[in-house]
């Protein structure tokens, strides 16, 4: 029997690139993670010849990812924007740089196993700031989300990396993390 279907993301993890391009520093967790959605462009294109197809090809583009979480703190949004923070007021400019980053999450399954999703290489774009106001006495939390686009990696255009681990099991969680955010990771960062 297979693995089944997923029904749940957690644990979703960055590590911002230094100046050489590649991960460095501290891995960071932004908790909370609600709903992920990774897209990849893929362009099929075909030639003809004597009436049929004679040739399929594809062209595969970058990756799109959006993610929502119930909030993000401002810490994440300086880490992952490139925004400023001045006496205790987070500044948004024209003039931010995102740095380059690396993601991992995980997909849940029911039976405890998780699938790990791993992204080599690519900048946050900042969502829009929205509220509403509560309605009939009652409210409605409201979410955040945070949109990545990713590229390949210079090193060998690698873009995604997948590892799966059944329940209690994290040998294929460290080897991803070592994969996607260095060689030089000591541990897996607590609570991972």
């Amino acid at each position: 029997m297979g693995k089944g279907s997923s029904t749940g993301v957690t644990e979703f993890y960055y590590r911002k690139h230094g100046e050489a391009g590649i991960p460095t520093g501290k891995v960071y967790r932004v908790p909370f993670l609600q709903d992920i959605t990774v897209e990849q462009a893929v362009e099929v294109f075909k030639a003809y010849g004597d009436n049929r197809t004679a040739e399929v090809g594809q062209a595969i583009g970058d990756i799109t990812v959006t993610s929502t979480f119930h909030s993000i703190d401002d810490e994440h949004k300086v880490n992952l924007f490139g925004v400023k923070t001045r006496d205790g007021i987070t500044v948004y400019s024209s003039d931010d740089v995102a740095p380059y980053v690396s993601v991992i999450f995980a997909k849940t399954y029911e039976n405890g196993d998780k699938e790990w999703v791993g992204l080599y290489k690519g900048i946050a774009s900042r969502g829009n700031i929205e509220g509403s106001t509560k309605e009939g006495g009652g409210g409605e939390f409201s979410s955040e989300e945070i949109s990545f686009s990713f590229m390949e990696r210079e090193l060998d255009n690698e873009t995604l990396a997948t590892a799966y681990d059944k329940k209690g099991e994290t040998t294929n969680k460290e080897a991803l993390f070592a994969e996607v955010f260095g060689a030089d990771l000591e541990d897996t960062p607590a609570g991972a």
